[in-house]
């Protein structure tokens, strides 16, 4: 919408600040912010915008995975989304995280979504317009998904394996020096108790930023061929797993590739290298 790049193979889930600073009581439209510094959303959001914690509020309390589907349902209700509702996720970081909560809506099969390009940091460069007031929205009676599509858009461990040993493309989305080894997290970030560096054998090095300019939008069309086709290989036909350290980076490159380039067959491995790096007898390259 907008100035969105037309040749994207679903320029439809972008739309411009131009075009939501237009649109901020668009009827259907609930807009969500999730960053990954969670305590932001209170310093000032965009009018209208409720708060999802990407940790709180899509992680299960217990076992490492995501909510229920009761859960799911309850969460959409009490913020006011049907599953006629559009939601349009930002946040900080490049859109970093508001891509890993809008990855968790589609494995509950919320397909109505979009993404602000740009995300909170354009908005706020712009000098549009922020409040601290939460909205009052009237709660829903979401329906309980029938189940998560965890096999359509996630991988798990068995199956990053199974994927490796047929020599299937794999994406490490992962800075360089995560790639090579030479750490185990990320610049700047804490270690988050990875016992072994490197990345899984066959894997190409992307970082998940390659794919988003200096101001957080989303590159070109023909940018982003050039960097995924061109370059890495990848073909529309081919079946992918990207995946970072917990699947949050990893989830800006599935929306990359699957929305904004077509790539049908797209999954996540979310429990990526938190999960692989500490998996005992896991294969492991370094380079």
């Amino acid at each position: 919408m907008s100035d969105t790049d037309p040749r994207y193979a679903h320029p439809e889930v972008l739309v411009s600040t131009e075009w939501l600073a237009e649109h901020l009581n668009e009827p259907g439209l609930r807009i969500v912010e999730s960053n990954e510094d969670v305590l932001l959303y209170d310093t000032g959001h965009i009018p209208g915008a409720v708060h999802i914690d990407w940790r709180e509020d899509l992680q299960d309390a217990l076992v490492r995975d995501y909510i229920s589907p009761e859960a799911f349902a309850r969460l959409c209700s009490k913020n006011g989304i049907s599953p006629d509702t559009t939601v349009l996720f930002y946040g900080d970081k490049s859109n970093w995280w508001s891509c890993y909560a809008l990855w968790a809506f589609q494995l509950f099969g919320h397909t109505k979504v979009k993404i602000l390009n740009g995300g909170r940091d354009k908005w706020v460069a712009e000098k549009r317009p922020l409040t601290k007031e939460k909205p009052q929205v009237a709660p829903t009676n979401y329906p309980v998904p029938a189940q998560r599509r965890d096999s359509q858009i996630r991988a798990f461990a068995e199956d990053t394996l199974a994927h490796m040993e047929a020599k299937r493309p794999m994406i490490d989305v992962r800075s360089p020096g995560e790639f090579k080894g030479d750490v185990t997290h990320m610049p700047e970030y804490p270690q988050e108790g990875v016992l072994r560096g490197g990345h899984i054998p066959g894997a190409k090095s992307i970082p998940w930023k390659t794919a988003v300019k200096d101001d957080g939008t989303f590159k070109s069309a023909d940018e982003l061929k050039s960097i995924y086709t061109d370059q890495c290989g990848l073909k529309p036909s081919d079946d992918i797993i990207a995946y970072c350290r917990i699947g949050e980076r990893s989830s800006h490159t599935w929306f990359v590739l699957h929305y904004l380039l077509g790539y049908e067959k797209v999954r996540n491995y979310d429990g990526s290298w938190t999960e692989w790096g500490n998996k005992v007898r896991a294969p492991i390259e370094r380079s």
